[in-house]
């Protein structure tokens, strides 16, 4: 498909005016909010430039997006899934929601997105189980001239058509950064426990290499990752083992299933006071935990954001408008220190919220 000017449009100055981008988000006024777009869209080393996204304020026509999930098992895939629903609902549109209910159900994610276009869906929004897994159905899917857009995770498929997501590579280095200005070269070493996710999805990976290169040079010391789903038991197991085979461990550090779990783990040990825990993104357990000083920190995605944008994008491919083909949140990290004047609605659904799998 080819690519449209990257043109944002701004909403109207007085309306602009009133809402500060941390202002708290509702169905009708998340934006704008400030991101950043990759040029050239797509590319590996292509350069972050900041913008204010802004949205379509209606779709022309009641457009059918169908959008898949890895699982709906944790707090960050109900984020995204508020985040896709209010944004249906906003412009307008039907959108159904699938999940393949784990990391280890590739095909049945294949199956639920050939479904999908069977049943005529017009456009496909997916946070895909594997960066390059997908690439099959994803090729098969364009060539029917449905777009694809590539929501969180990261997939490698040249057929895609946009791209809603932040750099996990980004979301790791500054979980590392944290640790490595704590404890700089010189300074008595430390041990840490790593648990990026499931191996072989593009957001672990990426996640890994980003932590692994910030800790290079520090005082640092990281234990081999233990790779597993992103499932509570799975990850207290992980966290479990390492904790019995390294009493000296000072940290837990990953995603934010191990860290939510950890907690626990740690206070029924009576080891909260010397095991810290930090999560490379931000889910409503890990920001509670923030609040409550059980977390030392957590870079915020906007997982929320990303869901709408990744519904935008697909309406304006539909309508030949103007689209920012790979775009993300602007990623922040928060402590103690800023946490209190965060907006949660920018970054969490709110509290209570149920899966929605359909708008009509």
């Amino acid at each position: 498909m080819n690519s449209s000017p990257l043109r944002v449009s701004l909403i109207a100055a007085s309306l602009a005016t009133a809402l500060a981008w941390h202002a708290p988000a509702s169905a009708a006024d998340w934006f704008p909010y400030k991101a950043e777009a990759t040029e050239p869209a797509f590319s590996a080393e292509g350069t972050k430039k900041p913008i204010d996204y802004t949205p379509l304020a209606k779709a022309s026509k009641k457009w059918d997006i169908c959008v898949s999930f890895p699982h709906m098992k944790d707090a960050y895939w109900l984020g995204v899934d508020y985040g896709v629903i209010e944004e249906a609902r906003r412009l307008g549109v039907k959108l159904q929601v699938v999940d393949a209910g784990g990391y280890t159900n590739l095909s049945k994610q294949v199956s639920q997105i050939e479904d999908c276009v069977a049943r005529g869906a017009n456009a496909v929004v997916i946070g895909a189980i594997s960066g390059d897994g997908l690439n099959n159905v994803i090729k098969a899917t364009a060539a029917k001239k449905v777009p694809v857009i590539d929501l969180v995770n990261g997939i490698s498929s040249p057929d895609l058509s946009a791209k809603s997501l932040v750099s996990f590579y980004t979301m790791g280095q500054s979980t590392g950064e944290y640790l490595a200005k704590k404890h700089p070269a010189g300074s008595p070493p430390v041990k840490v426990g790593w648990f990026p996710g499931p191996a072989g999805a593009g957001w672990v990976e990426a996640a890994h290499k980003g932590f692994m290169e910030a800790i290079k040079g520090s005082a640092v010391t990281v234990l081999d990752p233990k790779y597993g789903d992103t499932g509570k038991e799975a990850q207290a197991k992980l966290v479990e083992d390492v904790l019995q085979g390294n009493p000296d461990l000072a940290y837990v550090a990953g995603t934010a299933v191990t860290a939510e779990a950890a907690t626990g783990i740690l206070r029924a040990r009576n080891l909260d006071k010397k095991v810290q825990v930090l999560s490379f993104y931000m889910t409503p357990g890990v920001y509670e935990g923030i609040q409550k000083g059980r977390i030392v920190a957590a870079p915020a995605d906007s997982m929320v954001i990303q869901g709408r944008i990744a519904v935008d994008q697909a309406v304006r491919l539909l309508e030949n408008k103007d689209v920012v083909k790979h775009v993300g949140p602007k990623i922040f990290v928060v402590d103690a220190g800023n946490i209190k004047t965060v907006k949660q609605a920018d970054i969490l659904p709110p509290t209570g919220f149920k899966p929605v799998f359909e708008v009509k």
